[in-house]
């Protein structure tokens, strides 16, 4: 296994401007592993969250993470969830670069999750719960990768249009 990364709390302000309440800050747990077999980190809610059918709802993790360039961490739900309750990223799976970390909004992960059941179960969630996982993936670039552009801010800044 290669050491390639460090997570870390985004600052309060930074919590509170996107939306987490002062009296969850304290409550942010950086992810882990559950096991040493396990590939994805687990990621927590600071806050409760009840989240009814065909409902969506954008948490604030609290979390940032710094690594290795030529990596991504790449977000899912967890799996029970989305077996129980057909709970879905919005985007399907969340890319965070590495370069997001040096974000004007301190590469704070964001997570935005649907509740697209047709049972009708409403999820309710407490702070400290595990909710989605990430994992990181080594990625490579083509031979004539001519990219220069820095990053500033997150969910589609980058601003590039597909040629």
């Amino acid at each position: 296994m290669k050491r390639i990364a460090a997570f870390e709390k985004v600052s309060e302000g930074r919590f509170l401007a996107d939306g987490g309440k002062k009296e969850n800050y304290d409550k942010i747990i950086l992810p882990v592993r559950a096991t040493a077999g396990s590939a994805g980190y687990d990621i927590v809610t600071p806050q409760d969250v009840t989240l009814n059918p065909g409902e969506s709802i954008r948490i604030p993790t609290g979390i940032r993470v710094r690594m290795e360039e030529g990596w991504v961490f790449q977000i899912y739900p967890r799996s029970g969830l989305g077996y129980k309750y057909r709970i879905q990223l919005d985007n399907t799976v969340g890319i965070i670069d590495s370069d997001y970390y040096y974000s004007d909004n301190e590469g704070h992960i964001q997570v935005k999750i649907t509740n697209d059941g047709k049972e009708g179960k409403t999820l309710f969630l407490k702070s400290g719960e595990r909710f989605c996982q990430g994992i990181f993936t080594e990625y490579g670039i083509t031979y004539d990768d001519e990219a220069t552009a820095t990053r500033n801010g997150g969910f589609g800044s980058t601003g590039i249009k597909a040629k």
